[in-house]
């Protein structure tokens, strides 16, 4: 066994401690409002704001958000379907965009990526893109959360240069079995592409799960509004009468203990997805980076 020296000692000690600090910097926020979304009315008057710990354990809050509201499993709901659905679009058309510009073959693959990569700089800016979603019809509409974003410049590119880092030798090979494009994309390339697909959906999936504003602007019909707009009203409001969608909810829980709630039912999920494509994360943003 190695031993190490004084100094060596001392070194791995205050590595230690910082990052001991560092975790409990991380994890006392979320303990917090963790705990804040139990306290009850009374104790909520009693102590105010948010607590550490509370003193007695009350379910209100998780009530709303299960049972007593159909308004909040309604934007769970719509949040679920545009993270799902979303994602799946966006991947769909990523990969097939980015796998048609990494073919080196391709007339016009340069002027074409030029374009995209515009798109990165210059936009048309909000207006013309309501006036676009509403004279399509999509106001209204869950598929309005979804078609205007389907592809992202920069996933496209990052993913458009890990396809361009697989050998050609398999291509050459696939083809002259007799394989088509699309064959030789479903059966060779995705399964080899794991990693930056796992990156990318991820990506697709925090930013439809954590988006409001395009919500806020195509959505007028309570019963389409996504998860973070209920969560940004809370936020925006001190008491639950000020929030329309709630205020018909009788002997409510504090507002600071169902906000407390639907932030913490709003982030778990997103929690538990990481530590499943983490080790994606590295390999799929360097091999994607790395190449021009």
């Amino acid at each position: 066994m190695l031993k190490l020296s004084r100094n060596e000692k001392l070194a791995h000690a205050t590595i230690y401690l910082l990052l001991i600090l560092l975790t409990l910097a991380f994890l006392i926020p979320f303990i917090i409002v963790f705990s804040t979304s139990f306290i009850s009315d009374a104790e909520f008057a009693r102590r105010g704001g948010y607590v550490l710990y509370p003193e007695a354990f009350s379910s209100g809050a998780y009530d709303i958000l299960f049972g007593r509201s159909k308004v909040i499993l309604n934007a769970y709901g719509v949040t679920l379907f545009r993270v799902v659905v979303g994602t799946g679009f966006n991947l769909a058309f990523t990969i097939t965009m980015a796998y048609a510009l990494a073919k080196r073959d391709l007339p016009g693959r340069v002027p074409l990526t030029i374009f995209v990569f515009i798109t990165m700089v210059f936009s048309g800016g909000l207006i013309p893109r309501f006036l676009l979603v509403d004279a399509l019809g999509l106001r209204n509409t869950l598929w309005s959360m979804v078609f205007p974003g389907l592809i992202n410049a920069w996933n496209m590119l990052i993913m458009r240069n890990f396809f361009m880092s697989l050998p050609e030798e398999l291509f050459d090979a696939a083809i002259v079995d007799g394989a088509s494009p699309p064959t030789v994309l479903l059966r060779i390339v995705l399964p080899l592409s794991m990693p930056v697909i796992a990156t990318i959906g991820l990506f697709y999936a925090v930013w439809h799960w954590n988006s409001w504003f395009d919500a806020a602007i195509y959505i007028d019909k309570s019963h389409l509004k996504p998860m973070q707009i209920i969560l940004r009203s809370l936020l925006e409001t001190t008491n639950m009468q000020g929030l329309e969608e709630l205020a018909f909810i009788e002997d409510p829980p504090p507002a600071a203990s169902l906000r407390s709630a639907l932030i913490i039912v709003s982030t778990v999920p997103v929690l538990f997805i990481y530590p499943f494509v983490q080790r994606y994360f590295v390999k799929g943003i360097m091999i994607g980076g790395i190449k021009g």
